[in-house]
């Protein structure tokens, strides 16, 4: 969630990692700082806001110096202030820290150091970590940082420095992101690949537990327990910086969901043989022998990525009469889950690196249960620790609400699903054939459904000044229903719920009043007629109801004010298309309310603490 950036070499440090912390700016932050070592000691410069603040302080008093970190905070530990804001120093600023995560066990750590006299400025955990290396300091920054990490507990990313070695920046990781760029006669530290990807696309990716050391020479990477040296061969990155710019949109939210057909037509990409009309799976390491003996399958996700768990349950219950428990991660990890040999768990983060997804994923390991990961970042923890791994190919995601990163996904399940169809014989060769035969036509859907969206924008202009509006849909409709109430709420903070349309009538037309708007999804066949009902029993109380429903329905609009209608497809995969007009709902209403799209209030993209 936060942002570190780190630099050594022979350029100004100040502009590097000001530059780095530019690039990351989509992770959400609610301050900045930076310091850097030179020949006169270490030196920093912090404050609350977005960068521009930090920078317009820089500018009257520069950092100078060759070695420096930077970081971009959002609050845990501590309300945002410029004493809360990294990076954090002891009481004699010969050490600077930069952390993503949290040090679980820090109050007793802070109250052993307060006992020997160490005065804190912050309520950060981090400031912990400062003083902590400053108590421990035994000459080598290298191995006082690794004992220092041996009494934390936690999660962390750690860019430190000192005065007293201005040839060496340690990088440290455990459980939050952090990656290390190798350029000529300069190294790099980043909390994400665009933080240095300008200046180079040479790069380790950290593993748990690992620590670099970087110097002007190079880096070296070791076991930050043993100390124990540790060889890898660099990964070159080859996707370009302009794929995280703009593009002439006005927002990076409105960008990617223009990106969306390309994005599923990538995910999709060569794992359908449009010879024979099936789907191919080429990266699963398992045979389909074993693939068939799975009998209970749980999909664990967070947030966006559950709610296309919760599709994918419904297609692959459908498609191959396996059941499936899909799980908030956060609650799955602490209980006891019922595994037997033949469970398997699949995993859906788009960074790879969701605290609680991960969590849970290694809780699964410990009982040997098989773990395939969905996700959208080559190198990521979930990737890296997984059993199997199918990536979603939508490229990076800045803003912080998720558009392509879902349609991707959803993507991803529908070919699991009808892999595994296959596989157990669930569906005939010609169903199949007309399952992939539909989902090749769904980019082009998405597109002409975003490049006519007219109506959905005059709708989200009007609800401007609502305080309340309601999703409502059954079976697939229901799911996509909750990944629109969503959106909305991320980015336009209006308060919205989604509900399963035939539970209104157990407490929540309650809730319904003259010119509530109410979105009502209607494009499920064999539950059509049951969906009308509720759509009546919301407009006899008031409400203002925008239906949708598939090409050829013209029976919504004698029950809804208003109806958008849909390309027409198979019900299966009507919620890759129904989820657009809901995603342009929300961008819309956070336009027209004068707010920022793409850095919403109190989030941010990876959710990398628990």
């Amino acid at each position: 969630m936060c942002g570190i950036v780190g630099y050594i070499g022979n350029k100004q440090a100040q502009d590097i990692v000001i530059g780095g912390l530019r690039k990351l700016e989509y992770r959400g932050y609610d301050s900045a700082g930076v310091a850097v070592v030179n020949e006169n000691g270490l030196d920093y410069s912090k404050a609350q806001g977005r960068l521009a603040v930090l920078e317009s302080r820089l500018e009257s008093k520069p950092l100078t110096g060759s070695m420096g970190i930077g970081h971009t905070r959002w609050a845990t530990h501590g309300k945002p202030s410029d004493e809360n804001s990294h990076p954090h120093t002891d009481e004699k600023a010969a050490f600077a820290v930069v952390h993503n995560g949290i040090i679980e066990n820090f109050l007793p750590l802070k109250e052993e150091l307060l006992a020997k006299g160490y005065k804190f400025t912050s309520e950060t955990d981090t400031e912990v970590i400062a003083h902590l290396l400053a108590d421990m300091y035994d000459g080598d920054i290298v191995s006082t940082a690794r004992r220092a990490v041996q009494r934390m507990r936690g999660a962390y990313a750690l860019g430190i420095m000192t005065e007293h070695e201005p040839d060496k920046l340690v990088a440290i990781r455990l459980a939050s992101p952090l990656v290390v760029g190798v350029g000529q006669g300069e190294s790099f530290i980043g909390s994400d690949i665009p933080a240095i990807l300008e200046h180079t696309r040479d790069v380790y990716i950290l593993n748990e537990g690992e620590m670099a050391v970087l110097t002007r020479d190079g880096v070296e990477l070791m076991n930050a327990e043993t100390g124990e040296k540790i060889e890898r061969e660099l990964f070159h990155v080859e996707w370009d910086l302009v794929q995280a710019e703009k593009g002439g949109y006005d927002s990076f939210m409105l960008k990617e969901m223009h990106e969306q057909p390309q994005a599923v037509r990538d995910t999709m990409g060569a794992r359908i043989d449009e010879e024979n009309k099936r789907v191919i799976l080429p990266e699963l390491k398992m045979s389909d022998a074993e693939l068939a003996t799975y009998d209970r399958i749980y999909i664990v996700a967070c947030g966006t990525s559950m709610h296309a768990g919760l599709v994918g349950k419904d297609v692959i219950e459908k498609w191959t009469r396996v059941p499936v428990e899909v799980a908030v991660a956060s609650e799955f990890r602490y209980r006891d889950p019922i595994y037997t040999d033949k469970t398997l768990m699949i995993v859906i983060s788009q960074s790879g690196e969701t605290a609680d997804t991960l969590a849970a994923l290694r809780e699964a390991k410990k009982s040997n249960v098989k773990v395939l990961a969905i996700t959208n970042v080559v190198g990521s923890s979930v990737a890296r620790e997984a059993d199997e791994v199918i990536f979603t190919w939508a490229g990076p995601e800045v803003a912080v609400a998720s558009t392509k990163a879902y349609t991707s996904q959803v993507v991803a399940l529908y070919l699991f699903s009808l892999y595994l169809a296959q596989v157990k014989g669930t569906m005939a060769a010609a169903e199949v054939a007309e399952v992939v035969e539909h989902l090749s036509e769904i980019p082009g859907k998405i597109a002409s459904m975003l490049n006519n969206d007219d109506q959905i924008r005059r709708f989200a202009e009007g609800t401007k000044e609502v305080s309340s509006l309601f999703f409502i849909g059954r079976s697939l409709d229901y799911a996509v229903s909750l990944e629109g109430s969503l959106k909305l709420k991320e980015i336009s903070y209006i308060h919205s719920e989604a509900y399963p349309a035939g539970e209104l009538k157990h407490g929540t037309l309650a809730l319904i009043e003259d010119n509530v708007p109410v979105v009502a999804l209607a494009t499920q066949p064999d539950i059509y007629e049951k969906t009308v009902s509720n759509i009546v029993e919301v407009k006899a109380r008031g409400a203002h109801v925008l239906g949708f429903a598939t090409e050829g329905n013209h029976d919504l609009a004698k029950s809804v004010d208003e109806v958008i209608y849909m390309p027409a497809t198979l019900p299966m995969l009507t919620p890759i298309l129904t989820v657009i007009p809901l995603q342009l709902l929300a961008y819309y209403a956070s336009v027209a309310r004068g707010l920022d799209v793409d850095k919403p209030r109190n989030l941010a993209k990876s959710v990398t603490v628990e």
